[in-house]
C-alpha cells in the first residue's frame, strides 16, 4: 500500500516493527512526518487527497441491523497532516452508517477538501435522532468535508445497486444500476434516471461501471470484454483486443485509465498513457524482469516501483527523477538463498485440455523424487502467477516442490476456459489438479507417494476432497476457510431453496452444478457427506469471522471426520476472517499446516 502524494514530496504506507503496526508518512529526506498506530485494525486501503490529507481505510466484521449472519464493514478516517486531526467519515452523520462502501476520488473547492463516498442511510426511527439498519438499506453517493465529517448526498441509489463515476471536479458523469431479481444491468449519461445508454441481462453480476475511460466523455464497463463507452452517442469498443485483462489502472489525480494488469502466466502491466510506458520501458531495461508501477506524483517525476520473483522477495523502488534507489522491503528478513526458484508447467488433462500451473521447487535440492505440496488456489475463478508467494515459499524453503494449478474454472486463459469449470467442483476441476500430479511424476520431478494437498478457501474445498471425493493420492490434506458440505453451503447464501434472486447465489449455483440448494447429487461431491472415506490425516484452519465461508462448514467436517473415527485435528483463528488479513494470523496458520504436513510427509 505505498504511496507517493501528488506532488510526490510524501510517501504513506504501513510499517510493521515487531508486533507493531504503524501507518507511516515520510518526506524524501526519510524524516517522518507521522507515524500512527494501528493496532489489530485491517488497513486495507491508503489514498490522498491533495499533500495534506491521508485517507485510511481498515475494515471490521460486525454483525448489524436485519443483515443476516455477519459482514465485513470498511470505515475511512481522513489525517490531515497539518494539524494532525482525525476525522471519520460519516462520523458527523448520525442518518448515515459509519462505514464506507467505496471511495470514487477527492476535489478541492473554495480551499476545502471534500471526498465523494458510497454510504448506506439509515432509516428513521420514530423518537430518536438516529435510525436503523434494514434489510432495504442501499448505497447513496455523498460529497464529504474531510475535516468536518459532513456529509452531502450527491446521488440517490434509488432503492437497488448502483455505481458511478465522476470527473476531477467530483461531477457525475455516468451512473448505472443492476436489478438483482431480473439480472438487467444499465448504464446511463450523467445522474438523472432516463433513456439507458445500454442495458445488458447479466444474471451473474459480471457487469460492472469502474469509473472514467482513457479520454474524458468515455467510461469503463467491465464484463467479459471489457469496454470503453463514449457518453455522447453510445459508441463502444474494447479496451484491448490482444490480450484478458485482470485489473484496472486510473491516474489518481485525472481519474483516467492509463493502463491494465494483463492475466496470464506472470502478472504484467500495459500503459496506455505515453509518459507512463515510456518509464515502465526504461525500467525494465534498467531493473530487468517485470517491475509494476505502484503509485506516482501528478507530474509522474516521482514514482514507487515494485519488483519480485525469483531471489526477491519483493523491493519497493522509490524514483526521482534518473534517480532509482530500493526502498522498502515486505519480507525484509527472507534471505534470498531461503527463495526457492518458480517456473510455469503446462500440461494435459485426461480429456486432452489445455493447464497451467506455477512450480516452485526447493533451493537446495536436486530437482528428482521431491516430496510435494500441492496448493490449489481459491475462487474457484481465480488463478495463481509466477512471483512470490509467501505460502509457496514457506513450503518450499522447508524441502517440498509446491505446485499451484490453474485448474479449468481459473480465470486465466479466458472465459470459455473459465466457463469449462462450470458444474465440474469435485469432478474434472477436481482430476485436474491429480493429473497435473501425475505430469509431475512422469518427468521425475516429484515423488507421487509423497504428496499432500493445501488449500485455501475453494482450495480448501479440493483438499478436503482430495482424500474424500478421490482415494489415494495423497498423505494429508490442509483445509483453511475450505467448504465441506456444497448443499449447506447453497442454503447459507440464499436460505429459501430455489431462492434465485441474488447474483451470487445463481453464480454459486452455476459453478457448483446445482439444480437447486438441496440437489442430492451434491451429496456425492461433499467431503463431509463422504468423511467415512477419508484415507488421510486432515488439518481444519478456520477464521472465526469469516463471512465469505461460514465457519460451520469446517466444524461440520470436523465432527464428521470423528464420528468416522478419522484423524482430524481443528484449528479455529479468534478474529480473522476469510482473507488471512492479520500476520499473527497468517503465521499461526503456517505453523500449523507446515507442523501437520512434516507430521504425515516428511521432507526428509
Amino acid at each position: 500500500m505505498m504511496s507517493l502524494s501528488p506532488s510526490g514530496e510524501k510517501v504513506a504506507y504501513v510499517a510493521t516493527t515487531g508486533d507493531s503496526r504503524q501507518v507511516v508518512v515520510k518526506d524524501l529526506a526519510d524524516k517522518v512526518l507521522i507515524a500512527a498506530p494501528v493496532g489489530d485494525n485491517k488497513v486495507r486501503q491508503l489514498d490522498w487527497a491533495g499533500d495534506d490529507h491521508l485517507l485510511i481505510t481498515a475494515s471490521s466484521t460486525q454483525a448489524l441491523g436485519s443483515f443476516s449472519g455477519t459482514q465485513e464493514f470498511s470505515q475511512t478516517l481522513s489525517l490531515n497532516l497539518i494539524t494532525n486531526a482525525v476525522t471519520v467519515v460519516f462520523g458527523a452523520s448520525p442518518a448515515i452508517l459509519h462505514a464506507t462502501f467505496g471511495y470514487l476520488g477527492a476535489v478541492q473547492q473554495s480551499g476545502r477538501w471534500y471526498g465523494y463516498f458510497e454510504g448506506i442511510p439509515l432509516t428513521k426511527t420514530r423518537g430518536f435522532d438516529s435510525g436503523s439498519l434494514g434489510a432495504n438499506n442501499f448505497v447513496n453517493l455523498y460529497r464529504v468535508d474531510l475535516d468536518s465529517g459532513v456529509a452531502e448526498l450527491a446521488a440517490s441509489g434509488a432503492q437497488r445497486p448502483h455505481e458511478w463515476a465522476l470527473d476531477p471536479s467530483g461531477l457525475i458523469v455516468a451512473h448505472a444500476e443492476y436489478t438483482e431479481a431480473s439480472g438487467v444491468w444499465a448504464l446511463q449519461a450523467g445522474e438523472r434516471t432516463g433513456a439507458p445508454l445500454v442495458s445488458l441481462t447479466q444474471p451473474l453480476g459480471e457487469v460492472g461501471l469502474r469509473g472514467l475511460g482513457r479520454a474524458p466523455g468515455t467510461v469503463l464497463v467491465d464484463k467479459e470484454t471489457p469496454e470503453e463507452w463514449s457518453l455522447a452517442d453510445g459508441g463502444h469498443a474494447p479496451v484491448i483486443t490482444d490480450g484478458l485483462i485482470e485489473g484496472y489502472i486510473h491516474d489518481p489525480s485525472t481519474g483516467l485509465l492509463v493502463g491494465v494488469w494483463l492475466m496470464g502466466d506472470r502478472p504484467e502491466q500495459r500503459f496506455f498513457e505515453p509518459r507512463l510506458a515510456a518509464r515502465q520501458a526504461a525500467y525494465r531495461k534498467a531493473l530487468g524482469g517485470e517491475p509494476k508501477l505502484i503509485s506516482w506524483s501528478a507530474d509522474y517525476r516521482r514514482m514507487v516501483l515494485f519488483t519480485e520473483g525469483d531471489g526477491d522477495a519483493g523491493t519497493y523502488w522509490l524514483v526521482d527523477g534518473k534517480a532509482v534507489r530500493a526502498y522498502a522491503y515486505p519480507y525484509p528478513d527472507i534471505p534470498d538463498l531461503n527463495l526457492g526458484a518458480t517456473r510455469v508447467v503446462s500440461y494435459k488433462a485426461a480429456d486432452g485440455l489445455e493447464i497451467h500451473g506455477v512450480l516452485t521447487l526447493p533451493p537446495g535440492r536436486d530437482p528428482k523424487g521431491l516430496p510435494l505440496v500441492v496448493l490449489p488456489h481459491g475462487g474457484p475463478q481465480g488463478h495463481d502467477s509466477q512471483g512470490f508467494d509467501w505460502m509457496a515459499q514457506a513450503f518450499a524453503g522447508r524441502g517440498y516442490a509446491v505446485f499451484q494449478p490453474n485448474f479449468r474454472g481459473s480465470d486465466d486463459q479466458g472465459v470459455a476456459f473459465r466457463d469449462a469449470g462450470f458444474g465440474e467442483w469435485g469432478r474434472k476441476m477436481q482430476t485436474d489438479i491429480s493429473d497435473g500430479v501425475a505430469d509431475l511424476a512422469r518427468q521425475g520431478l516429484i515423488d507421487p507417494k509423497r504428496a499432500c494437498i493445501v488449500g485455501w478457501s475453494y482450495g480448501g474445498y479440493a483438499a478436503q476432497a482430495g482424500v474424500t471425493v478421490q482415494q489415494g493420492l495423497y498423505r494429508c490434506a490442509v483445509s483453511y476457510g475450505g467448504i465441506s458440505d456444497l448443499n449447506a453451503f447453497l442454503f447459507w447464501l440464499a436460505p429459501a431453496d430455489g431462492d434465485d434472486r441474488t447474483a451470487r447465489a445463481r453464480y454459486e449455483r452455476k459453478f457448483i452444478g446445482a439444480k437447486t440448494n438441496d440437489d442430492p447429487a451434491l451429496k456425492d461431491l461433499s467431503p463431509a457427506r463422504l468423511a467415512d472415506r477419508a484415507d488421510a490425516p486432515v488439518l481444519l484452519i478456520h477464521g472465526a469471522d469469516d463471512t465469505i465461508v461460514p465457519i460451520a462448514q469446517s466444524q461440520q467436517m470436523q465432527r464428521a471426520l470423528q464420528k468416522a473415527g478419522k484423524p482430524v485435528d481443528f484449528v479455529q483463528l479468534k478474529g480473522e476472517d476469510h482473507w488471512l488479513s492479520r500476520d499473527t494470523s497468517r503465521k499461526a496458520m503456517l505453523e500449523a499446516a507446515v507442523a501437520f504436513v512434516a507430521r504425515y510427509n516428511p521432507a526428509e
